[in-house]
């Protein structure tokens, strides 16, 4: 069957015109001469929304999205509740319920719009995931050529191997130029993002023009077919090392997830998005989607290098000053500029970093990694993980919110997202928790807890743990000193730990946080004070109930 007669049959659509897997550099002159739609407050909805540079289609893709959709739309993202899938999804306040016959509904009147205005789409065939043993095959259809290069980008093109592709098929509908009308069409606002787990079909409408909507709907969608085969998806940057032994490094943003697991020593398998499966740890992706902002070139080199690469897409950063996009060179741009959003963004393919490894695929992981920056200055800069730590530091995904870094922060603040991703994770958190105690076991994988954060005191009063002291902690670990039999330990009296009392190239004296501090009973107040948060988020959740030990 025709990839028109798919689409006719599914959605309707019969009086469209297609452009079919054209080149990113096809990709780049349509976005320019094609796309539009509102790029500024107040702006009206025919403004031209992607630029080239000085370079051309030599360089990258500029493209600004819609003032109000910067980043995801939490509020806006929902699950049709079809009654057969309804038990199993994680419902929560950023992936809420969506009526079936309010969206039954919708779905027939966007698809009405399309053929009313003869629309023109673009569509891409990709993948989601690099082993043919579970990737879902990922068709793109919108109106935005920028999508359709993203989508290029972001995803393996080619993977061979993959069964029943037509029952496989997940197709996304991206229509900006739909607007909701919620009264009528059970959404929260203008805009929606919702995912039919019956149907196979995401579907995209109004002011939800961010790139990372195409990359994370298809993430949610995989957290919830992985558990279905019994294996385990996975928020986490992924590498190996030159005896084939495999890491995983699970952490939210500002932890160290992707500085941490690009080492020259190891090859990069990715930064973000895997699967733990049978054979082994795989990549979904075949891109990387960098934050931008105050970027360090001298310490982030390989995104230095791609923002001058051709078929990459930068996204919402303003010209230098006192230039068009198209006089500026990629170099020239301000990267410090926040004044369209500190979410400034940058997707480019995974080949441009220097050692990835083959088929962005690695083996079973010796070693898992928890990261977590502790701004309040009392976790440990590592611990060893038991069984039952690990289930429940994975189930907490805790890190701190420094102050300064919103408004109305003075203090830090605790941040918890249950598996280092909780939006993303469309299935209950104890299923993901389950599946990774169960493969750690099988396949004999030891973990760390590793904290990036402070040491001394808080954020403000302490300093931050050095990259120097964090990279050989990481080292040990990958090593299997940290776990050894003559290894010597200590246990926090707080949190329970398992603190090492020495790692090659440490200072020991940093090893338990509360020698760091010169006001011992500051430091016992603010671990108490630290505790308390993890029993509070650990009860406020219900996570007993789901079958996790406290641990604290």
């Amino acid at each position: 069957m025709s990839f028109q007669d798919d689409l006719r049959n599914l959605l309707g659509l019969d009086t469209v015109q297609y452009k079919y897997n054209l080149s990113k550099e096809e990709l780049f002159h349509e976005a320019i001469a094609n796309d539009r739609g509102r790029i500024r407050a107040g702006g009206g909805d025919d403004e031209q929304k992607a630029h080239a540079t000085a370079l051309g289609v030599k360089g990258p893709l500029v493209y600004n999205t819609d003032p109000t959709c910067t980043g995801r739309p939490v509020q806006d993202t929902f699950a049709v509740a079809w009654p057969e899938f309804e038990e199993t999804i994680w419902w929560k306040k950023d992936f809420k319920k969506f009526d079936p016959d309010k969206y039954t509904s919708l779905l027939a009147r966007v698809v009405e719009h399309l053929n009313e205005k003869g629309a023109e789409l673009y569509v891409k065939d990709v993948y989601c995931g690099n082993d043919p043993s579970y990737a879902a095959p990922y068709r793109f259809v919108g109106e935005y050529a920028t999508h359709a290069m993203f989508a290029h980008n972001m995803f393996p093109k080619d993977v061979e191997g993959v069964e029943d592709e037509a029952d496989k098929r997940w197709t996304m509908l991206n229509v900006p130029s739909f607007h909701c009308d919620p009264d009528r069409d059970g959404s929260h606002s203008g805009r929606a993002v919702i995912m039919d787990l019956k149907n196979r079909i995401g579907l995209v409408v109004g002011r939800a023009d961010y790139c990372g909507v195409v990359k994370k709907t298809m993430f949610t969608v995989m957290n919830y077919l992985l558990p279905q085969m019994g294996e385990l998806s996975m928020h986490c940057s992924a590498n190996v090392g030159a005896r084939g032994d495999g890491a995983i490094l699970f952490g939210l943003s500002g932890t160290g997830k992707t500085t941490l697991s690009a080492d020259p020593d190891r090859q990069l398998i990715g930064d973000d998005e895997h699967a733990w499966t049978g054979n082994g740890v795989s990549n979904f992706e075949d891109g990387c989607y960098a934050k931008l902002i105050d970027l360090d070139k001298q310490a982030e080199p390989v995104i230095a290098a791609a923002l001058s690469m051709a078929g990459t897409i930068i996204e919402n950063v303003p010209p230098a000053p006192g230039k068009t996009m198209e006089e500026c060179d990629p170099q020239e741009l301000d990267l410090t500029d926040s004044s369209i959003t500190e979410n400034t963004r940058f997707s480019y393919p995974l080949a441009c970093n220097p050692d990835v490894a083959p088929g962005a695929k690695g083996p079973h992981p010796e070693t898992i990694v928890l990261l977590t920056a502790d701004a309040f200055g009392v976790l440990p800069p590592v611990a060893v993980l038991e069984a039952r730590d690990v289930m429940y530091h994975f189930i907490s995904g805790f890190t701190a919110k420094l102050a300064g870094t919103e408004v109305g922060i003075t203090e830090p603040q605790a941040a918890f997202s249950a598996c280092f991703g909780a939006p993303f994770m469309s299935q209950k958190a104890s299923v993901y928790a389950k599946l990774l105690s169960e493969k750690m076991a099988k396949h004999d994988a030891r973990c760390i807890l590793l904290n990036t954060g402070w040491g001394g005191g808080p954020y403000g009063v302490g300093k931050r743990i050095s990259i120097d002291d964090t990279r050989a902690l990481l080292n040990a670990a990958l090593a299997g000193e940290l776990h050894s039999e003559d290894m010597e330990y200590e246990v926090h009296p707080v949190f329970g730990l398992k603190m090492p009392k020495s790692c090659p190239g440490v200072d020991a004296q940093i090893l338990n946080p509360r020698n760091t501090w010169a006001d011992k009973e500051a430091y016992d107040t603010a671990a108490d004070k630290l505790r308390d948060m993890f029993r509070a988020n650990f009860d406020d959740k219900g996570f007993a109930d789901l079958g996790i030990e406290p641990v604290m």
